[in-house]
């Protein structure tokens, strides 16, 4: 396992991020890769207290403290935030101290003091409020990588990684916006990416149908023999195994499931509904295609349970369990 701490950002404040964080480092001793949070050290404290959780919280100075005091109290990069956190209650006056953290993150990870960048869930309302101009987490990081970074989100688990090629835009904007460009890219991106980073030496691609099933001959719809299929045709003279396009009712059922190693799909919720109704509590959100390695709980900041105590940790633990494995895989590619 990497020995270089992952970097853990604050999310959302009045989320259940300090939570499930707090709830994480108590479960150390499970194979959990070792952590720090980028957040505000005296509210981790009061949440500690508050949700009777046994969590001693340290500040550290750089991530190179991590590995000392992982075992003893959870490593906190100070990062203050300028107003009380009110569990439930958002207040866009730490929407920027959010956002820095994700910055810090990055800088940490591409700079090689952190191994990967593990991201709490933001509230999205909040940060457009102060000025985030970003759909998500995943365009955001996008931008911070710079260069010829080309973002792409999976979801996955144990029994499924699904991959939506429009994502943070309406059902009409999505259809609107797929292209057998968009197809290509986002599929050759996946396969590489389950190359180098989930060590699958030939990755198998199922691409999903955009209409009810996959348009039956036109019947439903021109989409998918005009921009779908066309791109199954350039990705296999990549000599990408793809295969399709499949109607998504029967793409996810477990015999289906076992004959592909990624499901690329059209649109959000024809990706995300299936993940999160075969593993709720354990998906991880993870972006492909950039520098650096992130990945993220697999749901939303949780406001009617924030500070309620019953916040599950097991997407957070899954997440920075699978970043540290990705990470290791990388660095061993590149002869780290």
């Amino acid at each position: 396992m990497t020995a270089l701490p992952l970097a853990l950002t604050m999310g959302e404040p009045a989320g259940i991020g300090a939570e499930i964080a707090l709830k994480a480092w108590t479960r150390r001793s499970e194979n959990l890769p070792p952590f720090l949070i980028i957040d505000d050290t005296r509210r981790l404290a009061d949440a500690a207290a508050r949700l009777d959780l046994a969590v001693p919280v340290r500040g550290v100075r750089n991530p190179a403290d991590t590995a000392s005091v992982f075992g003893e109290a959870l490593p906190v990069l100070h990062h203050r935030l300028p107003a009380p956190v009110v569990p439930g209650h958002l207040d866009p006056a730490n929407g920027p101290a959010v956002v820095a953290a994700i910055e810090t993150a990055v800088r940490l990870t591409l700079a090689g003091d952190t191994a990967a960048v593990v991201t709490n869930p933001i509230h999205k309302d909040a940060l457009h409020r102060v000025g985030f101009d970003f759909p998500g987490h995943t365009e955001f990081l996008g931008h911070l990588a710079g260069g010829n970074a080309r973002p792409v989100m999976m979801l996955a688990c144990s029994e499924l990684r699904v991959v939506p090629v429009t994502i943070h835009v309406s059902l009409a904007q999505a259809i609107h916006d797929l292209t057998t460009e968009a197809i290509v890219e986002t599929s050759a991106i996946t396969a590489e990416a389950l190359r180098r980073d989930f060590g699958l030496a030939a990755p198998r691609l199922a691409v999903a149908g955009l209409n009810p099933h996959a348009g039956e001959n036109g019947a439903m719809g021109d989409e998918d023999a005009r921009v779908v299929a066309p791109a199954i045709s350039r990705l296999r003279a990549r000599d990408i195994d793809a295969r399709g396009p499949l109607p998504a009712d029967t793409l996810f059922h477990a015999r289906a499931r076992a004959t592909y190693d990624a499901a690329i799909c059209m649109y959000h919720d024809q990706a995300l509904i299936p993940i999160k109704t075969i593993d709720f509590d354990g998906g991880v959100n993870v972006t492909l295609g950039l520098p650096l390695v992130r990945t993220s709980p697999d749901h939303g900041t949780a406001l009617d349970i924030a500070g309620t105590g019953t916040a599950k940790e097991d997407s957070l633990i899954a997440a920075l369990r699978l970043a540290a494995r990705m990470a290791d895989r990388r660095r061993a590619a590149s002869g780290g």
